[in-house]
């Protein structure tokens, strides 16, 4: 028997690839299949199932193309209701792969159809579970996505949480390995352990959730400090229920390089959103005017979503040279399959053709440091909790993932300095505010992590936000 966990860094996603025999099966596959196939094709293994522990609001799986190419049925568990075919299991129901056995486990809470499923292997012993988000390494899934107005709320799913996991998963045996479908940095969590494999014994032992004294305290515990999910969430659920094109077609569709002389008339005739996907320290020094910039060498396809959140949106990229399949790819895990082209030779092509070209004014926190005074006006564009946890004296916080509520508060009379934990979301945010008319600003290269070594800016007393128990 064999387990690989495949894990994905900027999704925050583990896939999981497990072979015994000649059968192999694979749970949570994500978008583009070709690594699965190969897999598959160098172990001389078919593919059996493909099992899905939910509908993913936070990722487009791969479960059709992979279905499509090998023919392997997809999984759900139980009350799942999807648009295509599809094996709907009963709890409790048991897969064979090769000598090993998958058993559901039906484990709403996160979802309705939530399912974890149980390894046992050739000896018929209970080894692995591959528990979706349903449990986290230090955290369980968040029981919010799928409340129904006038139906179901949040405190039901929560209670249905606990339920599932003090009846299907707390009993089983302590040498138990945890395989979830996500680790720190996924907004399906709060709390999640940068850790991607642990025992059972031990997250009985750490997990902050599992070791609540009663069903109330746990649903008050998971379900405080959750902030509202990303709105791209219901979207690609509704791909993931309901069928998406292939990402063959998808690849190919944007795979398509716009020249200089076209480029403004394709984006005026399409609608297209320019997306320039370089660093920040290459973008802030010229761009193509109005371009949004979100880096490729950070969290891209989560800030995509958070900040595009229209999986339709039409999207004509600036990338760097050679980097346009993956942007393409990454795009198309969170579902935006809608890339209408690249700008061909890149930015330089750009530059070199004597096109207008925009800057954003940026500055070394030294020169900030140097230049500080307590009457300057300062927006930090982090997360509530790292603003929480230490900040500049005075300065405001306005996380990034709201700019769109708090945008139209800015008075553009007024200039104020921008920075966020180490400048990659801050250029996105200043790159949103110039794109709208909002000039008066300079962002802080290295963020707040380089202004905080300088003794002259002050800043709050430092709050660890990890929880204890």
């Amino acid at each position: 028997m064999k387990i690989e966990q495949i894990y994905t860094g900027c999704l925050a996603q583990g896939a999981y690839y497990i072979v015994s025999e000649n059968e192999a099966a694979i749970i949570d596959p994500l978008r583009e299949i070709k690594p699965y196939l190969d897999r598959l094709e160098k172990d001389q293994v078919k593919l059996k199932y493909i099992f899905e522990t939910h509908f993913h609001a936070d990722f487009v799986s791969g479960h059709l193309d992979l279905s499509k190419k090998t023919d392997a049925p997809i999984v759900y568990g139980p009350t799942a209701k999807p648009e295509f075919e599809a094996i709907i299991a009963e709890d409790n129901q048991i897969f064979e792969i090769g000598k090993i056995k998958i058993k559901v486990l039906h484990t709403p809470g996160h979802t309705l159809e939530s399912s974890t499923y149980l390894l046992i292997d050739e000896n018929g012993q209970e080894t692995a579970i591959f528990s979706g988000d349903t449990l986290f390494l230090g955290d369980v899934g968040r029981p919010d996505l799928a409340q129904k107005v006038g139906e179901i709320t949040e405190e039901d799913l929560a209670g249905m949480l606990y339920e599932s996991l003090h009846s299907k998963i707390l009993p089983l045996d302590d040498s138990i390995t945890v395989y979830p479908a996500h680790g720190a940095g996924s907004a399906c969590g709060k709390n999640m352990q940068k850790e991607t494999v642990d025992t059972l014994g031990n997250q009985k032992r750490t997990n902050y959730a599992l070791n609540q004294p009663t069903k109330e305290s746990f649903i008050a515990e998971v379900l405080d400090g959750l902030t509202a999910p990303p709105k791209y969430f219901g979207m690609n659920v509704a791909l993931n229920k309901g069928g998406y094109e292939s990402f063959e077609k998808v690849l190919k569709k944007g795979n398509n390089p716009i020249s200089v002389e076209d480029f403004e008339t394709a984006v005026e005739e399409t609608g297209a959103l320019i997306l320039d996907t370089r660093s920040a320290a290459d973008f802030h020094k010229g761009f193509v005017p109005n371009s949004i910039n979100i880096g490729i060498k950070g969290d891209f396809a989560p800030w995509v979503g958070a900040m595009i959140v229209d999986v339709q949106q039409p999207i004509i990229l600036v990338s760097d040279l050679g980097s346009e399949e993956e942007v393409i790819t990454r795009l198309s895990r969170v579902g935006f399959d809608n890339v209408v082209g690249f700008l061909e030779g890149g930015f330089e092509s750009w530059k070199n053709s004597g096109k207008e070209i925009d800057e954003i004014k940026r500055i070394s926190a030294d020169q900030f440091a140097s230049e500080y005074s307590q009457n300057q006006k300062v927006i930090d564009v982090r997360k509530e909790t790292e603003y929480e946890a230490e900040h500049i004296d005075e300065a405001y916080s306005k996380p990034l993932a709201y700019i769109n509520d708090w945008v139209n508060s800015i008075d553009n009379s007024e200039h104020f300095h921008l920075h966020c934990a180490g400048g990659y979301r801050s250029m996105i945010a200043a790159s949103i505010l110039q794109s709208r008319g909002y000039r008066n600003f300079t962002e802080v290269e290295g963020g707040f992590n380089a202004i905080k070594k300088f003794d002259n800016v002050p800043t709050s007393n430092f709050v660890c936000q990890t929880k204890t128990l």
